[in-house]
């Protein structure tokens, strides 16, 4: 039923998408979906900046070409899944361990659209543990600043970014007021990115589940 309910999401996206756009494309096994999607409507979309080499490789799967972030001056859209969304639209990603690239490219972007089922939907963000990506020297300092917070980092072993760093995945962490938590955490010397997108959030939430795909944003 989640597959089912991801796919749904992952449709409504593609609806939003204009034909010709250039867009961003996320990570993850809803956005999995909305690639399949496109790879079943080949003319609707040819350019895209991608933000993991795996997603690279299953858009060129789908016939469409790839793009530098650095070559595009104006991003229309990005699509991309979450671990946990809260109805402010205010998200936890990295658990695929892709959230930098994520992030800069949902900086970049002019709209985001975020795609969910609605088991990720939770009132306050936490339960799902905060990947952190860390530069690998600074790994021990950055774990014992989170558990200074009260939290239990644990270190993602085996597992290095696209970019060459670690993840921590930090669990029992506090997340009252995530854009405070963001601001806070991305002071600490030796963390790269904090996969806590309260800052910049999706700007529509589209929320699969059997009864249909719930909108959060632009007015819903």
């Amino acid at each position: 039923m989640s597959d089912a309910n991801k796919r749904r999401a992952a449709l409504a996206a593609l609806d939003l998408v204009p034909r010709g756009a250039t867009i961003g494309v996320g990570t993850g096994s809803t956005v999995n979906f909305f690639i399949e999607a496109l790879a079943a409507q080949p003319a609707h979309l040819r350019r895209a900046v991608s933000s993991s080499a795996a997603t690279s490789a299953r858009l060129h799967a789908a016939g469409v070409a790839l793009l530098d972030l650095n070559e595009v001056a104006d991003l229309e859209l990005y699509i991309d899944g979450a671990d946990q969304a809260n109805p402010a639209r205010q998200l936890i990603k990295g658990g695929g361990g892709a959230l930098t690239r994520e992030k800069i490219i949902a900086a970049a972007a002019r709209r985001f659209i975020c795609i969910v089922d609605d088991s990720k939907l939770v009132a306050r963000l936490g339960s799902f543990p905060l990947p952190i990506e860390v530069i690998p020297m600074a790994r021990a300092l950055v774990a014992r600043e989170l558990t200074a917070r009260g939290g239990r980092p644990q270190w993602r072993e085996g597992f290095v970014t696209d970019n060459g760093n670690q993840i921590l995945d930090v669990h029992g962490l506090v997340i009252s007021d995530p854009p405070a938590l963001e601001r806070e955490l991305n002071q600490l010397a030796g963390i790269v990115t904090v996969g806590l997108f309260a800052l910049r959030p999706a700007d529509v939430l589209l929320v699969g589940s059997a009864q249909g795909v719930r909108k959060l944003g632009d007015q819903e």
